[in-house]
């Protein structure tokens, strides 16, 4: 389907969000003029050949991101989505980028994660002209949802696909009505900024409670490495947790293991106690469950 006016709409695409989006479009038979892409070495899945893929199954041009493809994109406007890095010069006077929050809460990097631990109830994307100031430019077009905890990531990051996808919509029809996309200014006032994340940041405070805990499991599962611990000096991911009825404790050590509930240990948080479901070890990627002792105590991050 050609947009009116022949206006073309290219996308700078990477992990999950963008496949997804992709192929919706696609399966909408929306017209697609280019797609750039790129690996990304955080994710246990980039879905760098999937995106590639699909393109070339549907003669989409397609683009790694380290190719020289400056002077061979035509497009009108450019999305991002997923996309990790600023595009400046030329292209950035078509630059449509788009954000996994709803602006100006949030901006920066990995939001979507940092929501999630949060426990924030309202998921949420945001589509804006780019700027020089990253997350700063005037919003286009808004979607969110409310959500209910428990939720993992992967389950996030469906419903911030559909958001995207609900939103790019929404710009093309517009584009097709021949209407100007207009932007609006973003309150100042209610900004706030999301922190990059890096290896660091997967590993557990154990003096959070159990709830914070368990959102902090879920929100940093697959596609990402998993929440981490560590066992003397031997690391371990934690995939899947729960919370366990607390009970009293007269001298409670944080880390120390209390129960052995079905093989599985529950170990003493700062508030409540955690019970472990699935544990690997982190270079193996192997369960170490059931452990082979009981006088354990996990140890994580130290604030």
């Amino acid at each position: 389907m050609s947009l009116k006016g022949n206006k073309k709409i290219g996308f700078f695409l990477m992990n999950k969000k963008g496949f997804n989006v992709l192929s919706k479009l696609i399966n909408n038979n929306r017209h697609i003029d280019v797609v750039v892409s790129s690996r990304d070495d955080n994710l246990q899945k980039d879905y760098y050949d999937d995106i590639k893929n699909l393109c070339f199954n549907n003669n989409i041009l397609f683009f790694d991101r380290k190719d020289d493809f400056l002077n061979l994109i035509h497009s009108d406007y450019l999305v991002t989505i997923g996309w990790r890095w600023l595009i400046l010069g030329k292209l950035m006077d078509r630059l449509i980028v788009t954000h996994d929050s709803i602006l100006p809460k949030y901006r920066g990097f990995a939001p979507l994660v940092n929501m999630l631990i949060n426990g924030e109830i309202f998921l949420g994307v945001t589509f804006l002209f780019a700027s020089e100031k990253y997350d700063c430019g005037k919003i286009i077009v808004q979607k969110q949802q409310q959500i209910e905890y428990p939720i993992k990531i992967n389950e996030a990051i469906e419903i911030v696909s559909n958001l995207f996808f609900q939103g790019i919509e929404d710009i093309y029809k517009k584009i097709e009505s021949e209407e100007n996309l207009i932007g609006q200014a973003q309150d100042e006032n209610g900004a706030s900024y999301s922190l990059w994340r890096n290896e660091d940041d997967y590993l557990i405070n154990l003096n959070c409670s159990s709830e914070e805990i368990v959102r902090f499991v879920n929100a940093t599962g697959a596609p990402y490495l998993g929440a981490s611990l560590f066992i003397e000096n031997q690391k371990v991911r934690i995939l899947d947790a729960e919370i366990f009825n607390d009970v009293q404790i007269e001298n409670r050590d944080i880390g120390k293991i209390i129960f052995i509930d079905n093989g599985k240990p529950v170990i003493i948080c700062g508030k409540g106690l955690l019970k472990i479901n699935i544990l690997l070890d982190d270079k193996s990627q192997e369960s170490i469950l059931p452990l082979k002792k009981f006088r354990i105590k996990f140890k994580g991050k130290v604030i």
